[in-house]
């Protein structure tokens, strides 16, 4: 999948071309319905020829369009996966590849890149990561792109190295080198080092694999887990869940849907959360605006840090969606569509877009300020 700053740079780069964009949803599963998608793609591509003017533009769709059809060559009926998305211009394919979320059926043929349904595909890229843990060993497993990997199965016993620190005694006795504490108990005690060790272990791995955006799961027990989660850096707690579900003896496909489960859910807690700072700063005077005309405004004066767009308001304007995205990538700034409860809101409060600024702007014109370091979201949906 394209990455938030591949995305920026390829809509920068074709953004004076004339670009066929196609999106499909290939979510079908039914093999008397094999070929419905196929049907669709024609009757779009067919509607889009009808909107041509004079015999250049014509010859430009149709070399684009054969570049796209070639690579849609490739799949006999059923795509791999749930959407599929290419762009073209006449005389190259730029990008082609099918994608692990539902894409809106379109054709679009303009100047740039149609981006706006995109946008829902970058959810993708931020990574989970799923901690699977008891007293004695761990798991680590990396969800991205419908994809699960296993970063690491490790043991507690690979931790006890040189405990010397915790009291041993080289007497051959029941007690050990500390006073009143007995050989089972001082065995016990190596354990609980390994395993603290084994957790810290862990959970540095753990942000390493997560990054700067990524989700984090924790599966253990409630006491595990909550040890577990006051270990991550702090800027990653925020962003993980303890689901005590989930153990160290779980399948790799159960882990895999749990992933997919999880990433929901810490997807809409993490579009609620950012709404409500969007909400409660544009209320109050913030780094923040709401509402269609506010917000393209701050897009056209630069100052949009991160721009909230809800399901709807892409699916029902969408060549003002369009024009959003596109304003947004042009100045480097993150998208994110919203969805279930937190689109709800914002279409209810915003009309559907809000926006997160880099700076205010004063009536008299002045500019304020930038924003100051750690007060912006990260520019990854």
């Amino acid at each position: 999948m394209l990455t938030h700053e591949r995305l920026v740079e390829l809509y920068r780069q074709l953004r004076e071309e004339n670009v066929l964009s196609v999106y499909l949803d290939v979510d079908q599963h039914d093999p008397a319905e094999r070929t419905k998608w196929r049907r669709r793609l024609e009757q779009e591509v067919a509607r889009r020829r009808k909107q041509l003017n004079g015999n250049s533009e014509r010859q430009e769709f149709e070399e684009a369009w054969s570049r796209i059809r070639e690579e849609l060559e490739g799949f006999d009926a059923f795509v791999p996966q749930k959407g599929w998305v290419g762009f073209a211009t006449p005389g190259q394919l730029w990008y082609a590849e099918d994608l692990p979320v539902r894409m809106p059926d379109g054709v679009y043929w303009e100047k740039g890149m149609r981006v706006a349904p995109y946008v829902r595909g970058l959810k993708q890229e931020r990574p989970v990561v799923v901690a699977l843990m008891d007293s004695q060993r761990g798991r680590l497993f990396r969800y991205r792109e419908g994809e699960l990997s296993e970063v690491e199965d490790v043991r507690a016993d690979t931790f006890v190295g040189d405990l010397s620190d915790v009291g041993m005694s080289k007497q051959g006795t029941t007690r050990t080198g500390i006073r009143g504490e007995t050989s089972a108990d001082h065995a016990q005690r190596i354990l609980g080092v390994s395993a603290d060790r084994m957790l810290k272990h862990l959970m540095d791995r753990v942000g390493e694999a997560a990054g700067p955006h990524g989700f984090v799961v924790i599966g253990a027990t409630t006491e595990v887990a909550a040890r577990a989660h006051a270990m991550l850096p702090k800027a990653l707690q925020s962003r993980a869940l303890e689901a005590p579900p989930l153990h160290i003896e779980m399948k790799d496909s159960e882990v895999r849907e749990a992933a997919e489960h999880y990433a929901s859910l810490l997807t809409e807690r993490h579009q609620e959360e950012l709404l409500t700072q969007v909400v409660d700063a544009a209320r109050s005077g913030g780094r923040a605006c709401l509402g269609r005309e506010e917000t393209e405004r701050a897009l056209q004066e630069m100052r949009v840090d991160t721009l909230l767009l809800s399901r709807s308001f892409i699916r029902d304007h969408a060549d003002a969606a369009d024009r959003c995205v596109g304003a947004a990538l042009a100045q480097d700034a993150a998208v994110e569509e919203h969805s279930q409860l937190a689109a709800d809101r914002l279409d209810r409060e915003g009309e559907g877009v809000a926006a997160r600024l880099r700076f205010t702007i004063r009536q008299n014109g002045d500019r304020p300020g930038s924003h100051t370091p750690g007060d912006e979201t990260p520019h990854h949906p």
